[in-house]
């Protein structure tokens, strides 16, 4: 079709050792909704895919490990859950990561698309 450029989708490796969490899930957010390419339109799924290391070793600032809880609701009445930082981090910091990501990207039907193309390299030890 005349007018349509091809794009290639690439694989981006970010090392997480030592990076905080927030400036890092904005870093994978862009990366996911392709902003630095030139043919970036905000209804487009031209992101590239992206592979964390070393997820264990970023960092959390300030008192979020004491104070900040994730929610969710299990549907019934009285169903709010919350789960602390401090226990979801040692458990699985990975998720900690994709919930940071999900929070920056568009709340639309791109969303689940986006974070498909997250993938956690297992730590080596």
């Amino acid at each position: 079709m005349k007018g349509q450029t091809t794009y290639k989708r690439e694989n981006i490796v970010i090392d997480a050792d030592g990076q905080v969490l927030g400036k890092l899930a904005v870093q994978i957010a862009d990366l996911l909704r392709g902003k630095a390419k030139p043919t970036f339109l905000p209804n487009k799924d031209e992101g590239d895919f992206v592979t964390i290391k070393n997820v264990s070793k970023m960092k959390i600032t300030g008192k979020k490990m004491e104070q900040k809880m994730y929610y969710h609701h299990t549907g019934y009445l009285g169903g709010l859950k919350t789960t602390p930082l401090k226990k979801l981090f040692p458990e699985d910091p990975g998720e900690v990561l994709k919930i940071a990501v999900s929070g920056m990207l568009p709340k639309n039907k791109l969303r689940a698309r986006f974070l498909k193309r997250i993938k956690f390299e297992k730590a080596k030890e």
